[in-house]
C-alpha cells in the first residue's frame, strides 16, 4: 500500500480539486460543537471557486441537517449541497414505494425525529410485530443498550422483516464522548439473522447522487475529507474519488500505528492526512 502525505492544511493541495466531499461528524464538529476552524475552512475554498458537499451518515434529511450546521455558526453559503445518508434513503424509498400501498415501519431514529419517513406513503409503528419494513437512522446508544434494540428487533427477525440502515457509522460522537452508531445496531439485526440494506459511505447509493450533482467533474479532481477509514477512505476509493484523513473525531487519540492497522483492515489508505480542517 502506498503511504499517505502528512499535510499541515487544505492551502497546500487544495488546487489538485475541483470538488470536495466533506464529512461532518469528526471534521466540522464533534458532540460538543465546531471544531476552531472548520467554518472559516469551508469558507475560504468556497471563496477559491470549488464545489463543496457536506456528505455525511446522517439519518436525517438533508435540510435538517443544513439548518443545525448554520444554526452552529457555518454560512450556508460556503457548500453547495449537504447531502446525508437519510436523504439517499428517503428519495430511494420514495421511488421504490410509489404505488405499492401503505407500508408501516418501524422507525430508529433519535430525539424522536421522524424526517427519514416525512412525505412518504409509510405510517409509523412502534412495534416490530406488525412492521412491514425496519428504518435504522440513528442510536441512542448513550440512553439505551444493545439489549434494549435486540429485544425490540428480535420479532422482526422471526418475520423476516427487510431493514435498512440509513447510518452505517457503528461509533457515535455524544456530549459525553462516544457511543455505539446505528451501524452497530444494524449489525445486531443482522447477527440475529435479519437482513439489512446499508445506504451511506462507504456504500455506493450516496457517491451516486453525489457524482450527479457534481456533473462532469472527473473523478481525480473530487476528493473526500473525512475522519473514518472504514467510512470515508473506503467510500473514496471504490467510488474513483482522492482522499483526505483528519485525525480529530473518531482519530482523535489514535496513534500512527493505529493507523496503519486500520489503513490494512480496511485496504484504504489516504492520499493525505491534516492533523485538522483547516487551510
Amino acid at each position: 500500500m502506498n503511504e499517505p502525505k502528512l499535510k499541515s492544511g487544505l492551502a497546500q493541495i487544495e488546487s489538485n480539486y475541483d470538488a470536495f466531499l466533506v464529512d461532518q461528524f469528526g471534521v466540522l464538529r464533534d458532540g460538543r460543537g465546531p471544531y476552531p476552524e472548520a467554518a472559516a475552512t469551508l469558507v475560504a475554498l468556497k471563496a477559491l471557486g470549488k464545489k463543496i458537499i457536506i456528505l455525511s451518515n446522517s439519518g436525517k434529511r438533508s435540510e435538517e441537517n443544513s439548518v443545525r450546521l448554520a444554526q452552529l455558526g457555518f454560512d450556508p453559503q460556503s457548500w453547495d449541497w449537504f447531502l446525508t445518508s437519510g436523504e439517499t434513503a428517503w428519495r430511494i424509498m420514495q421511488t421504490e414505494t410509489r404505488g405499492s400501498g401503505q407500508k408501516r415501519c418501524l422507525l430508529i431514529s433519535r430525539d424522536n425525529d421522524t424526517s427519514p419517513l416525512d412525505g412518504l406513503d409509510i405510517v409509523r409503528t412502534d412495534s416490530a410485530e406488525d412492521a412491514d419494513v425496519i428504518l435504522i437512522a440513528a442510536s441512542e446508544g448513550d440512553v439505551h443498550t444493545l439489549a434494549d434494540y435486540q429485544a425490540l428487533l428480535e420479532p422482526a427477525v422471526r418475520r423476516n422483516i427487510p431493514c435498512l440502515c440509513t447510518n452505517p457509522d457503528k461509533i457515535m460522537l455524544t456530549r459525553g464522548g462516544t457511543a455505539f452508531g446505528a451501524g452497530r445496531i444494524a449489525e445486531l439485526f443482522e447477527a440475529l439473522g435479519g437482513t439489512v440494506r446499508w445506504i451511506g459511505k462507504p456504500f455506493p447509493d450516496i457517491y451516486n447522487q453525489a457524482r450527479d450533482f457534481l456533473g462532469n467533474i472527473p473523478p481525480a479532481r473530487i476528493c473526500a475529507i473525512g475522519d473514518s477509514v472504514e467510512h470515508d477512505i473506503a467510500g473514496a476509493r471504490d467510488a474513483g474519488f482522492a482522499s483526505i484523513l483528519v485525525t480529530t473525531g473518531i482519530l482523535e487519540h489514535a496513534s500512527p500505528v493505529d493507523r496503519q492497522n486500520l489503513f490494512e483492515v480496511h485496504q484504504a489508505v489516504p492520499d493525505f492526512i491534516l492533523p485538522m480542517f483547516r487551510m
